[in-house]
This record gives C-alpha cells, structure tokens and sequence, in this order.
C-alpha cells in the first residue's frame, strides 16, 4: 500500500499536493455541512472559499506587479484555501463580513511582499493575516477546521503531505510538547483526561495546523535539528492557556513566534541566478552553470528550490528542488538535470534557457552533508543523477585538499550515463577516494570492463569489507534508495548508519 502511495507522491510536487489536499478539504466541508455535520451549509463553504480566492488573486496580482516578482499561483490558492479552512464561513452577507474577508486576504497576500527580508517573507502568510485582523478588527479566526467530523480528512491529507515532504521529525516534536503542555494545563486544573483529549484532538485545529501550516517550507528552518527545536518551541505555545503578561497565545501566533525564531536560526535568501552555459555530460544529463547576483553559503550535498515562471505550466507547477552539483569552493552555482521523457513543463522551460536568462532559487536546505568528524569511515552509494551531492561533497574536498575516508559506489544505465567521472578520479589520484562504478543494462556497451549489474550485498562487502564501522549515503531515484536501504538492512547495517537524501528533483 506504501509503495503505491509513494509512486503517487513522486508524481506530483509537494505544492501541488497541498493545494489538492485544501480543495478536498473544503469538498469533504460542503458534504458535511449538507448532511448536517457542521454549523455551515455547502453553499456558505463554496461561496466563502471562491471570494476568498478571487480577493487573494487580485492582491497578488498587483503586489507581483508592483514589486516585480514571479506569481507562484499555486502558492496564492494554497494560501486563500487555508484562509477559508479556518475563518467562519459566511452566514449572513454584510459588510461586516466582507470587511473581515478583504482584510484578511490582502494582508495574507501583501505580507510576503512587504514583510519580507531579502525577498523572502518572514511569516505564515494566513497565519500572520488572522492574526493581524484580531489585534486591528476585533475579527478573529475561529479554526471550524478542527472539528471532530472533519478530522479523519485533515488526518488523511496531513499523512500524504508529510510523507511526501519527509517532515515526520517536525511534526512529532510539535505534537509531543503540544501533548505535554495541553495536557499538563489541563490535569493541574483538575480537568478530566477524557476532556483533555477531546479539546486536544477530536476538537482542535491540531493536526491539520501541524501538517499543513507548520510544515510550510519558507518558514521554516533548513537543518533537523532546529526544524524539531522549531516544531516543540510551537507546540509549547499552542495551548491556549500559555500566555505572556495579558497576552494569550493563538495557533496563529505560536506559529509566528516559531516564524520569527525560524529566521533567526537561519536567515533565508532568495537568489537570482543568471544561465552562463549549458554544458552536456550525457545524452539525457545536462549541467546548468549559473551566475549568482551575490555568493551563497552552503554546505555540500544541499539543495535549493528552483522557480521558473512558465506559460502552460503542468500539474507539477513551476517550482522545483535540486541538489546543488557545484561545490562551495566554486564561483558558480550548478544544476545537473537529467531529462526524462516526457519532460515536465519545468524542464522544457528549463531546456529553453539562453545565456543571459534567469531562474530564481530560495529556500536552501538539507542535512545530508558531511559528518563533522572527519574521521568518520563513509560509502557514498549513488544511482543515475543522485550523483550530485556527492559531486559538491567530492569537489569541496579536492579544492580544500581534505582527505577523508571515503568509498564510493556509482551505478547508471550504461556508461554513457556515468558522469563527473573527471571529479572522482582527481580524488582518487590525489585523496585516496576509491569509486566502483557499475552499469546495469546488460546489453549496453559490449567494451565495458568495469562492474555490471546491481549493487549487491557481496559486492559491498568485497568492496567494503569493514562496513559495519562506515556511515552510509544513499542518493538516486527513490526506488534505487529503497533498494539499497533493503540491501544495506539485510547486511545488518543499522538505520543510524544510513542517511538518504530525499531527492524530489526528477521530472
């Protein structure tokens, strides 16, 4: 059943998959409410959610005009759906109501242009716009999302979404100090358990605020560590008896509190890249050399998100994550792509590209980096263009003449689809880094000398020999990730000796 679900997921782009989950969300709403299970009819769900939509698209239409910046639609719905999820439905029209509505979609929208540092906004922008609408119109949010009839839907759609963005550790922290601090409120005022759990879960905005606007990617930090910081710093404030003075916290302010942290924690950039070249390594495999409008810290083997604003854009949008191929050490920032048939939307208008054209990236993160201790025995184990990480890692320990032991296992198609063999073989010469290439058609390239087939458990203990001392990096296609985790398991290599990097760029 994983494994379908799965297949699905990597079909379809993180941004994409919230902006279905929020549309089933306010659909499964509109049968409740017309059977009766919640105080708002279909037709005041459908109507509040359409105005809401159309108010945010005009602000954002004219904010991305003003400040010329590309429109991520996808990013503008997603936000206007969440607003309708946890404002009250109209009842009554009036101008009260539309007042409220207005207010609340300009600011939602306006807030990631003006509140924004380095063209970054700083805030959920939903959470910061209901939040403002409490302390200036006396209107507050009322979250009829988190409702018992509701649950099972934002539980669903929660589980996708966090399975398809690999953020389980996030969640879990938030929902274990939620847990603890709601709970510890509770008991101390001698309220029952069983009342507890209700206001907690059956009739709390709690899981669809933890899988669908914690986890926002541009406001939260990049690294495990301070993303579960992130997650248990929010959820101790998400009880509503937690308070500062007269101030009591909302769900809408424990998650700005958690935005401003955020960024303090790790500041974020958004880059204009401009294309210098295109540079062919492979029938299928390009490399994209960009010059960036200033430097970029990173660590090896992080990615980025790319926009690439294109008319015609496909179900998987016009947002994109990529490993960075290129290494710190280098002046320029490189993307290698491989193309797959039929390309997406965003790869056509990637291929499209001339010198002198540009994308944007933001959003730097990843933890599969290098260990601190540069003692650590590592295998870095790669399929087809999940190369790339360990390019950047490869390359930053040439050009700082840092040696460190290292073994890596390379497997393509053919040996045409083997590339930045000239990186690992300067390792090899000049750091003692040994790399074990293998092609895996059998029909391909009759000269091949080298190793064919898959990567198997006697091959790595060959090759290997003390690989219960080694950590072991895993990167490629997910199918090919999950085949090495199963094989390396099988070995009795521990899940704490293995890190994937979840590799989302292939499209």
């Amino acid at each position: 059943m994983f494994s379908f679900i799965d297949n699905f997921l990597n079909r379809i782009t993180m941004y994409r998959l919230v902006l279905y989950v929020l549309m089933a969300l306010i659909a499964a709403a509109a049968v409740l409410g017309f059977f009766g299970y919640l105080p708002y009819g279909p037709v005041e769900i459908i109507y509040s959610a359409i105005f809401i939509t159309i108010t945010c698209w005009i602000f954002n239409t004219i904010a991305a005009w003003a400040f010329d910046a590309p429109t991520n639609v996808e990013s503008v719905y997603i936000t206007a759906l969440i607003l309708a999820l946890i404002i009250a439905p109209v009842k009554t029209v009036g101008a009260q109501y539309f007042a409220f509505i207005f207010w609340a979609s300009a600011w939602a929208i306006v807030s990631k242009y003006f509140i924004a540092i380095g063209k970054k906004h700083i805030f959920n922008p939903a959470a910061f716009a209901v939040a403002l609408t409490a302390m200036t119109i006396s209107q507050s949010a009322n979250w009829w999302v988190g409702t018992a009839a509701m649950l099972p839907f934002a539980a669903i759609g929660g589980f996708l979404i966090v399975r398809k963005i690999k953020r389980a550790d996030l969640v879990w922290s938030f929902f274990i100090t939620a847990a603890i601090s709601v709970f510890g409120f509770a008991l101390s005022r001698g309220e029952s358990f069983s009342l507890a759990t209700n206001h907690f879960l059956l009739n709390s905005p709690l899981v669809f605020f933890a899988t669908v606007m914690l986890t926002e990617p541009l406001t939260t930090p990049p690294t495990r560590g301070r993303r579960i910081f992130y997650g248990a710093l929010v959820g101790f404030l998400f009880a509503p008896q937690t308070h500062i003075g007269s101030l009591y916290f909302t769900p809408e302010l424990a998650l700005l509190a958690g935005n401003i942290f955020s960024y303090l924690a790790s500041p974020k950039q958004k880059l204009v890249l401009e294309l210098e070249k295109k540079v062919k390594l492979a029938p299928a495999i390009f490399d994209f050399v960009f010059r960036p409008n200033k430097q970029i810290k990173f660590k090896p083997g992080q990615y980025l998100e790319w926009t690439l604003e294109h008319a015609g854009a496909d179900s998987r949008g016009n947002r994109r994550y990529f490993t960075i191929a290129s290494s710190p050490t280098e002046r320029r920032l490189v993307l290698g792509v491989k193309f797959y048939e039929p390309p997406s939307s965003f790869k056509q208008a990637l291929w499209q590209l001339n010198p002198g054209d540009k994308i944007i990236a933001s959003q730097l993160a990843g933890d599969f980096t290098l260990p601190k201790n540069r003692s650590k025995k590592l295998v870095f184990m790669a399929g087809g263009i999940g190369i790339t990480p360990f390019r950047s890692m490869v390359k930053y320990l040439l050009d700082r003449n840092e040696s460190r032991p290292i073994t890596v296992f390379y497997s393509g198609r053919s040996a045409e689809d083997i590339v930045y063999d000239d990186v690992f073989e300067s390792a090899a010469d000049k750091l003692g880094i040994k790399t074990i290439y293998t092609i895996t058609d059998p029909a391909a390239n009759p000269q091949w000398q080298g190793a064919r087939g898959l990567i198997t458990e006697q091959t790595i203990a060959r090759e290997v020999p003390d690989y219960y001392d080694r950590i072991f990096y895993l990167s490629g296609p997910r199918s090919m990730v999950t085949g090495f985790e199963k094989t390396l398991e099988n070995m009795g290599v521990g899940k704490s000796s293995i890190k994937t990097d979840y590799f989302p760029g292939f499209a």
